[in-house]
């Protein structure tokens, strides 16, 4: 009897076990909402700028190889000519030897062809051969030479390649960059240091997409060199053509008057008085309440008649410190998740955080 009492309980667990299990309903979650509304954006018209060299050339060696040593480091001031790193040469050495060699081989048989038609040509004055004859030999003194001069380019091409195994310093400067260290095999053109030219200095700062239009090539600003009294004059040269695609901002370059002597990579506090302004009509959102959706921004939009949420693709204008101007996708009066985004689903039902309530107190009586 117990043994068949137990298999029953066996085959009772058993059966138990292989029952599919319901899967627990998603909880709702709290989320923290705010109210879409117009906003007041505020222009100070100063902004931080890095100073920069008006030119930066991204050096590289004429040939290929494998660079054997590198003279310069970033910082390091150089002079014009001065050698910043060699690949192995030895290569290209052996391949001028052969291209001498060859221009030798060349010049023999040009002399012989030369030496050739001075007899013929002594002949053809005693009548002893026609002057077609002479001319045969003519073009064959022609073709030796024209094997001769090919050979002298080849070899200088050759030449010249040895001699493009050192990487110079095109002008004086300072090294503003290291991208490929020795041991490294690089290709032609490949960039192994940048330089940074001295002269001209540039202050380079971003303004956001309300601004730009306000800019002009040529017009004057000031800038200051960090908190200290030292006052630079500027002209606007260059404005971006299109905008950043993260911060949505465009670069603007300020050409500096008598700022040979300033340090790279120092900040400048440029002043912009005629910038300076507000506008009240702007719909700001704090950057939590962002987040990506593929390729584009998305926000989550409460519906207060179902408690649900829904993606909506919004166009990021530009930033405002800890919040960013919407472009389009957002209306006043809307209520978007401000907090705890990415762990939301399309459709998903939540209840609205509310700090003032207070957490309901346990049931003396229940507890007994």
């Amino acid at each position: 009897m117990q043994p068949l009492f137990f298999s029953l309980i066996s085959v009772a667990l058993a059966l138990a076990a292989c029952s599919p299990k319901t899967q627990a309903p998603e909880p709702e979650r709290s989320v923290k909402l705010i109210t879409v509304g117009p906003s007041e954006l505020n222009v100070q018209g100063e902004y931080a700028a890095e100073v920069r060299a008006r030119v930066e050339s991204r050096l590289g060696f004429r040939v290929g190889g494998k660079i054997l040593v590198r003279q310069a480091e970033a910082g390091q001031r150089v002079q014009a000519g001065q050698v910043l790193a060699e690949v192995d040469v030895q290569d290209y050495v052996l391949a001028a030897q052969a291209a001498q060699a060859q221009v030798m081989g060349a010049s023999s048989q040009r002399d012989l062809a030369a030496a050739e038609y001075k007899r013929y040509e002594s002949l053809l004055a005693q009548n002893f051969i026609s002057a077609a004859e002479l001319e045969r030999r003519s073009a064959t003194l022609k073709a030796a030479q024209a094997l001769l001069d090919q050979a002298q380019a080849q070899a200088q091409a050759q030449t010249n390649q040895a001699g493009y195994a050192k990487l110079m310093a095109t002008t004086s400067g300072v090294i503003t960059g290291i991208e490929a260290e020795p041991g490294q095999v690089v290709s032609a053109g490949q960039t192994v240091v940048r330089l940074a030219h001295d002269g001209r200095r540039d202050a380079v700062f971003a303004v956001p997409e309300h601004v730009v239009g306000r800019l002009k090539i040529g017009q004057k600003m000031s800038a200051s060199v960090g908190n200290t009294a030292q006052t630079v004059q500027g002209q606007v040269r260059e404005i971006g053509a299109s905008a950043d695609p993260v911060t949505r901002t465009f670069l603007v370059k300020l050409g500096l008057e008598k700022a040979e002597a300033l340090p790279l990579g120092i900040t400048l506090n440029v002043h912009a008085p005629q910038l300076a302004g507000s506008r009240s009509d702007v719909i700001k959102v704090p950057t939590s309440a962002l987040r990506q959706e593929g390729t584009q921004t998305a926000v989550w939009v409460f519906d207060t008649k179902t408690s649900t949420v829904s993606s909506q693709i919004v166009q990021v204008a530009t930033a405002d410190g800890n919040e960013v101007v919407i472009a389009s996708g957002l209306n006043a009066g809307q209520k978007i998740v401000s907090a705890g985004v990415h762990v939301l689903s399309p459709g998903q039902k939540v209840t609205v955080y509310n700090p003032d309530a207070s957490p309901p107190t346990a049931n003396p009586a229940a507890s007994k």
